[in-house]
């Protein structure tokens, strides 16, 4: 394979727009992929700006709709987690099963050894583990190797992140050094599909299968009526459309019975948690014997905990219980700087 050619992902945006300029410049044979993952996106403004990009700098620009199978996989999962009464992370699966497995496919078509993306990450090729690992990048605010954390080792080899090294103020004057039209472009926020927010696209998405149902304690006393389960998240205390005589934070959803369960902030607080669909990047028996950095959530600042395997499930125990945990969200497993393992939080 030709190392000196790679496959980029282009959303239209400033970050994958000034690492396309980056790599140009680094001699590298840049062939961009926009995936086109909504209707909408077909007559976005975004793709229209990979497309000027690409003319702009000559590169050859491959565009695949995958609409439809996006849909499927990501859209029907999230969909489907909420109506669990889980609180799911649809960017952490796309990268696993949609963005990464189609820059390989082309990359491997293209006979070009790597494939690039404008995440903030960085890739270790040479560290104790003897294995290309994901490390935290010199924007730790950012720190996307979280989100790609089920990436197989053997996939991150062949991963270039040009932006890994800067902070975005420095990508955005970068940016407007090379001319890149959409330096100052705003960062997309929230969910690429659901861009009227997530709890209106629910509402469309689910419809009349939403029902109001009650709040309760936990010994099952009714406290209020809720919207419908689907919208609300553990740890939620904002937004619950009633008026207690005290700040009630919600504990648990109980989709079976449309209950949420209503409590006080330290009954949020978790010595250990389930792990399910566990993924680590090193031996299970050395995992088991290590302390581990762990986030439990992409904005967490992180905890210190360790892996326990009992009853052939896997566990991560807190050396300090901690409030972050939501059943639904992915918990990722560090050791220093390097991402080696992770799981959903299932309770």
């Amino acid at each position: 394979m030709n190392k000196k050619r790679i496959v980029l992902g282009m959303s239209g945006g400033v970050d994958s727009s000034t690492s396309a300029y980056m790599l140009k410049e680094d001699g590298f044979e840049v062939i961009g992929v926009t995936l086109v993952v909504s209707k909408e996106q077909r007559e976005s403004q975004d793709l229209k700006d990979a497309i000027s990009l690409a003319k702009e700098l000559d590169i050859e620009h491959i565009i695949l709709d995958i609409v439809d199978e996006f849909n499927e996989k990501i859209v029907k999962y999230f969909i489907d987690e909420y109506s669990k009464g889980m609180t799911p992370s649809p960017c952490v699966v796309c990268d696993e099963i949609i963005k990464v497995k189609k820059l390989i496919e082309i990359a491997n078509l293209k006979d070009a050894y790597y494939i690039g993306t404008g995440h903030y990450c960085e890739v270790s090729r040479d560290n104790r583990f003897e294995k290309s690992l994901f490390k935290k990048p010199k924007d730790i605010r950012k720190d996307q190797g979280y989100m790609l954390y089920r990436i197989d080792s053997e996939i991150i080899e062949r991963m270039m992140f040009p932006l890994a090294k800067y902070e975005k103020t420095l990508v955005r004057e970068k940016a407007k050094n090379y001319g890149v039209k959409v330096h100052d472009k705003k960062d997309s926020q929230g969910i690429c599909f659901a861009k009227e927010g997530y709890l209106e696209f629910l509402k469309k998405a689910l419809g009349d299968k939403i029902e109001p149902g009650n709040y309760v304690d936990k010994n099952g006393n009714v406290l209020g009526q809720h919207q419908g389960y689907q919208l609300y998240t553990i740890g939620q205390r904002r937004g619950l459309g009633v008026l207690f005589s005290k700040v009630y934070f919600i504990i648990d959803i109980i989709p079976e019975k449309n209950e949420i369960i209503l409590g006080d902030y330290i009954e949020l607080y978790r010595k250990k948690v389930e792990l399910a669909d566990f993924k680590t990047q090193i031996p299970l028996e050395t995992l088991l014997e290590m302390r581990v950095f762990v986030k439990p959530r992409f904005s967490s600042l992180g905890f210190y905990g360790k892996v326990i395997k009992e009853n052939k499930k896997i566990y991560l125990e807190y050396e300090e219980e901690n409030p972050q945990n939501a059943k639904g969200q992915h918990l990722v497993i560090y050791s220093d700087d390097l991402v080696i393992a992770g799981g959903k939080i299932i309770f």
